[in-house]
C-alpha cells in the first residue's frame, strides 16, 4: 500500500521493486499524505480507499501478505487486518517480538528511525500491536534526522545513498559506542534498508528492516526445494512488474491523487 507521494526510490527502499526477489504490486492510496500517516488520521475518503486498496491486493493480485511504504502505517494495521486474512505487516516493527524474544532482557535493541521525536507517540500503539514496548529501556530508539544529506527523505527528494551512507555508519557505531549492550539493530524506516548491509558490515550485528520484514512471511510460503515435495508452486520468472504511481488505479481515483503523476 503506497502512500499518495511520488519520489525517486533508491534501490533497497521499500518502493523499489528490485529490492525484492519476488513480485512485488503496488497500489497507491489517493489523498494518503505522510502527514495523515503520522497522525494516524483517516478521511472518511481516504479510509475507504485505503481499505480499497487492501482488499485489491489480497482478492485481484492474490497477494501472499500487505504492508506499506510509511512505517507510520502502523496506525492503520488493525484496519488492514479488519479486510483481508493475509498477513498484515504495516511496518517493520512487527518483527519487534521475534527479535527481543531472541536475546535476554539485559540485551538491548538499536531501533533507527527517520526521526525519534515522531515515533514517541505511537509507543502506545506498539505496545498494543505487538506485545512489546519501544519504551522499555532496552530498546534505543535513534532518529537519523541529523545526519548529513538524509534530510531528502523529509522534503521528498532523492537520497544520495553513498553520501549518506558514512553518516548512518557512524551513529550506529556512536550508539553502540554509548550503549554496548546492544546487540540487534532494527530500522523503522521503509527509506533506511538501502544501509542495512553497510550497518551489518560495520557492526556484525544483525540488521532487520522492511525488507526482511516481507521476506519473513514470504519464506512461509515459498518451496524449500532442499526438502519435503518439490514441484508443486510455479518458481517466480524474475520479471518485477514496472510501476507508476497511479498505475492500478481507474481514471477517478488518479484524478484525486494529490501528487503529480
Amino acid at each position: 500500500v503506497r502512500l499518495d507521494y511520488d519520489y525517486p526510490p533508491a534501490p533497497g527502499d521499500i518502493d523499489s521493486p528490485d529490492s525484492f526477489g519476488y513480485d512485488v504490486f503496488y497500489r497507491a492510496v489517493p489523498g494518503l499524505s505522510f502527514g495523515m500517516c503520522q497522525r494516524g488520521e483517516l478521511t472518511d475518503k481516504v479510509k475507504a480507499e485505503f481499505i480499497e486498496a487492501v482488499q485489491w491486493l489480497d482478492k485481484e493480485k492474490g497477494v501472499s501478505a500487505i504492508t506499506g511504504d510509511c512505517g507510520f502505517m502502523m496506525w492503520f494495521q488493525e484496519l488492514a487486518r479488519q479486510h483481508t486474512t493475509k498477513p498484515v505487516l504495516m511496518s517493520s516493527l512487527v518483527q519487534m517480538p521475534s527479535i527481543a524474544a531472541a536475546y535476554s532482557k539485559t540485551e538491548d535493541i538499536a531501533i533507527f528511525t527517520a526521526n525519534s521525536v515522531t515515533l514517541t507517540p505511537m509507543n502506545s500503539l506498539i505496545e498494543e500491536q505487538c506485545g512489546v514496548n519501544p519504551a522499555d529501556t532496552r530498546f534505543h530508539i535513534v532518529g537519523c534526522q541529523d545526519v548529513d544529506g538524509f534530510e531528502a527523505v523529509a522534503v521528498g527528494g532523492k537520497v544520495d545513498v553513498p553520501k549518506v551512507t558514512p553518516g548512518i555508519v557512524a551513529l550506529a557505531k556512536a550508539e553502540l559506542a554509548k550503549n554496548p549492550s546492544i546487540r540487534a539493530i532494527l530500522l523503522e524506516c521503509t527509506e533506511l534498508p538501502p544501509y542495512a548491509d553497510a550497518l551489518r558490515a560495520a557492526t556484525g550485528l544483525p540488521v532487520f528492516d522492511a525488507i526482511t520484514c516481507c521476506n519473513m512471511f514470504i519464506e512461509g510460503m515459498v518451496d524449500n526445494p532442499r526438502f519435503g515435495i518439490n514441484d508443486w508452486q510455479e518458481g517466480w520468472d524474475g520479471v518485477q512488474e514496472k510501476y507508476e504511481l497511479g498505475q492500478n488505479l481507474d481514471a477517478e481515483d488518479k484524478k484525486a491523487l494529490e501528487s503529480a503523476v
